[in-house]
């Protein structure tokens, strides 16, 4: 661990001890008896000098800033200081950016981070400084029950109260210090440098170099959220399965189905660039907005429903309009759209409060579905979110081995000072924003 850099302060104090006399006789000087002695005595202070580096802030509702704030320092010995290389913008994010969600003023952003290990505390031991390194959006223990059992997302170590997971870059409700939409208390990655706690456990090692960049980069959310989607819907290969959503998380849905040996998928959006990304893979788009995409699957499959279905949308979704809020319209067309006793996985965000829900149900988490059509069909349902540690080294060893290039999905890198207009462009997805990557 690298010491604190410090300024020496001199305070110098000076005293007369006697008096210096000169005596010029003939051009001689003579000394008298009196003895001058000048002291100085210094005393030193020292100040530590607080080291700074670039961030993106959150200001309010729709503005976000690139700005210096303080840089991460080891506070723990598992710690390590890792120099930020890439940090995605996740649809996550958008749901702070927007004011959804219980985001403070002067957070950082970013939970979807990979860089160089710069800095180690005493006790990592499975690191070095120098490596390179993905890391899971969920932070998490390794040590506790769910840990260990391979369910990272609900480590009760950095969630003692459990409401959600420990993560980077999302602010904490008043006295839950580790319930969405916190993220943490862990600064966000979307900076020069992140500071990773338990780091032995959360960091995933990656072959040195920058080959596979965006494809690696994947690996901290979107591309195990996807497959997660897929694996709890509870899918085998050979089936159909229907995934609504075509953002990244749901790109990556359909892409790991695709990957997993799916005969059918099927994608539904609205936004004609998500729409031509899901053809790109081999998926069958569905534009929501030009009729019910339940009735569009169908019509297509002859009446036939297909065996899984993936949420990857989550709470804000919307009617056919794009504008309309109706958090329950997913769920409500993947229970009409899979086969009795099939599966829906549900990667997509519900949250237990959302301050601009459109009604009073949905602020407090609340959405009205048809059970007793669930249940007359027999469904399954697997929710909650993505435990990375279960998939991303396999899936980083699929992509090692030329069998998966999830950055198919990567619509824009940009340097770290063009943020701002990213979370712009993204949140309005305009000018083909489907995913971004920042460079700092």
């Amino acid at each position: 661990m690298s010491s604190p850099i410090c300024r020496i302060f001199p305070t110098p104090r000076a005293s007369l001890e006697g008096l210096n006399t000169l005596d010029f006789d003939n051009g001689l000087e003579s000394r008298s008896k009196r003895v001058f002695s000048l002291s100085l005595n210094f005393e030193y202070e020292t100040q530590e000098i607080k080291q700074v580096m670039r961030a993106v802030v959150y200001d309010q509702p729709f503005k976000v800033t690139v700005r210096e704030v303080e840089k991460p320092k080891i506070l723990h010995p598992d710690d390590i200081i890792v120099k930020v290389t890439t940090s995605c913008i996740c649809g996550s994010d958008l749901h702070m950016y927007e004011g959804r969600t219980a985001a403070q003023q002067g957070i950082i952003f970013g939970h979807e981070n990979m860089g160089i290990v710069d800095e180690l505390g005493p006790g990592v031991t499975a690191l070095k400084q120098g490596d390179r390194v993905v890391l899971p959006f969920n932070v998490a223990c390794g040590r506790c029950t769910n840990c260990e059992e391979g369910r990272s997302a609900f480590c009760t170590q950095v969630n003692p109260g459990f409401g959600f997971m420990g993560c980077f870059a999302l602010p904490s409700e008043p006295n839950l210090s580790h319930r969405y939409v916190a993220m943490g208390p862990y600064p966000g990655g979307q900076a020069e440098y992140l500071r990773v706690p338990f780091a032995d456990f959360n960091a995933l090692k990656l072959p040195p170099g920058k080959e596979h960049e965006a494809d690696f980069a994947l690996l901290a959310d979107i591309f195990p959220t996807g497959w997660h989607g897929v694996q709890i819907s509870g899918f085998k290969p050979g089936e159909s399965i229907a995934v609504f959503g075509a953002g990244p998380v749901g790109l990556m849905a359909a892409y790991s189905a695709t990957l997993r040996g799916a005969s059918e998928v099927y994608v539904v959006d609205r936004v004609p660039e998500r729409l031509a990304k899901a053809k790109e893979i081999g998926a069958i788009p569905i534009d929501f907005s030009k009729g019910d995409a339940v009735q569009q699957i169908l019509d297509i499959r002859g009446g036939k429903e297909v065996d899984r279905g993936v949420d990857a949308v989550g709470y804000q979704a919307t009617t056919g309009d794009g504008k309309t809020e109706q958090p329950n319209a997913v769920l409500e067309a993947l229970i009409r759209v899979v086969k009795p006793t099939g599966g829906l996985g549900i990667p997509g965000l519900y949250v237990p409060s959302d301050p601009g829900a459109p009604d009073s149900a949905a602020a407090k988490g609340y959405i009205s579905f048809p059970f007793g059509k669930l249940f007359e069909k027999g469904l399954t349902i697997g929710t909650g979110q993505c435990n990375v540690k279960a998939y991303n080294r396999y899936l980083r060893d699929l992509i090692i081995a030329g069998k998966a290039k999830p950055s198919f999905v990567v619509s824009h890198e940009l340097p770290l000072d063009q943020a701002a207009e990213a979370y712009d462009k993204f949140d309005r997805r305009v000018d083909g924003y489907t995913k971004v990557l920042l460079h700092p």
